[in-house]
């Protein structure tokens, strides 16, 4: 078994017979000009350690040196055995609050961005652990499936914003609900809701939720963004702020993180809670509580084993040039002694 790492050098190979052609295109055009103003015969005479298959040798020597080094940067991958690669780790569903409370500009660029950031953050410090995505407010939405692809999480992740779902509020309960179709009964992995939201939820059914998620082993941590202060909610067109929210009685709503009500959710189903406006405390948090979660084989692939053999091809190319330096085009003294193409008289 074989691989080729960076195919388009390839297309370096097709200088190869170019050179050759033009090699082949000047001796003939050599040829014609001695006869147009001497005689062969005569100028053999005066040059008669020039030798008549050395060009031709030189230009072979070159052209291998080049077809190595060319095959050098493809980097030819030789497969020697096959593997098998088992992957331990659990399934993480971030449950992410994308409600209008979300773009308060509380904590520096807003609630959501921050929200963002920090999943990003966590995905990157991850090993082989899968990842999920969940959105929500009034209603949840799977964004996406239980996945090990990381660059395609994160780039859902950027997608998500409050225009997603139409329902507003802040339902933390519909995000469990949604979270528990994710548990496979067969699967045996491991399984963590991480929930990243500022805590508006104005109901009880959340606490109930987290107690249901408690029985089929799906543990609950939540993460609170915003401040207790609180903020307004800008309302943009263009990034330009044109007005805030404003309730039913006209005045300008101040939304503020409940960090009380994420302390319930996460104590009902045996996580914990941390404060999301500091990054690197969030970080050494999940890290601490990943650590202290078995790990289970979820995987098992068979690869082969691919060596890289660009450097037998280089070094080759490089001999062969360093060859064609000490390559004269004057006759050798062996070889003309054994007259091997008939130079002599």
């Amino acid at each position: 078994m074989y691989e080729l790492e960076e195919k388009w050098y390839l297309y370096f190979l097709f200088v190869i017979p170019a050179m050759a052609m033009l090699f082949l295109y000047i001796q003939f055009w050599k040829r014609k000009k001695q006869r147009e103003f001497g005689d062969l015969d005569l100028i053999k005479k005066l040059s008669p350690e020039k030798s008549a298959f050395k060009p031709a040798l030189k230009l072979g020597v070159i052209l291998l040196a080049l077809t190595c080094l060319i095959i050098g940067l493809v980097n030819p991958k030789i497969g020697t055995k096959m593997e098998t690669v088992k992957r331990e780790g659990i399934d993480i569903i971030f449950a992410i609050d994308v409600s209008k409370s979300m773009l308060a500009e509380d904590v520096a660029p807003s609630r959501l961005e921050k929200s963002k950031q920090l999943v990003s953050q966590i995905i990157n410090n991850l090993g082989s652990d899968r990842i999920g995505i969940i959105a929500y407010s009034g209603s949840a939405f799977p964004v996406l499936p239980i996945t090990s692809d990381y660059s395609v999480g994160k780039m859902f992740l950027q997608t998500m914003n409050p225009g997603m779902i139409s329902a507003q509020g802040t339902s933390i309960d519909q995000a469990i609900n949604l979270a528990l179709t994710y548990i496979d009964k067969k699967d045996k992995t491991n399984k963590l809701l991480i929930i990243i939201t500022d805590g508006e939820d104005h109901s009880d059914a959340a606490v109930a939720a987290a107690e249901e998620a408690k029985k089929v082993g799906l543990k609950i941590m939540t993460i609170g963004v915003g401040t207790e202060k609180g903020g307004t909610i800008p309302l943009k067109r263009n990034g330009v702020v044109e007005s805030f929210q404003r309730d039913q009685n006209g005045e300008v709503v101040i939304t503020k993180r409940n960090a009380e009500v994420l302390r319930t959710i996460a104590k009902s189903a045996s996580g914990g809670y941390v404060d999301g406006n500091s990054t690197r405390e969030v970080l050494d948090y999940v890290k601490h509580a990943l650590d202290n979660i078995q790990k289970t084989e979820f995987e098992s692939t068979q690869m082969a084993d691919f060596k890289s053999q660009f450097q037998w091809f280089l070094g080759f190319g490089f001999f062969l040039l360093l060859l064609d330096v000490f390559l004269l085009e004057k006759k050798t003294k062996w070889v003309k002694k054994m007259n091997l193409f008939n130079e002599k008289e």
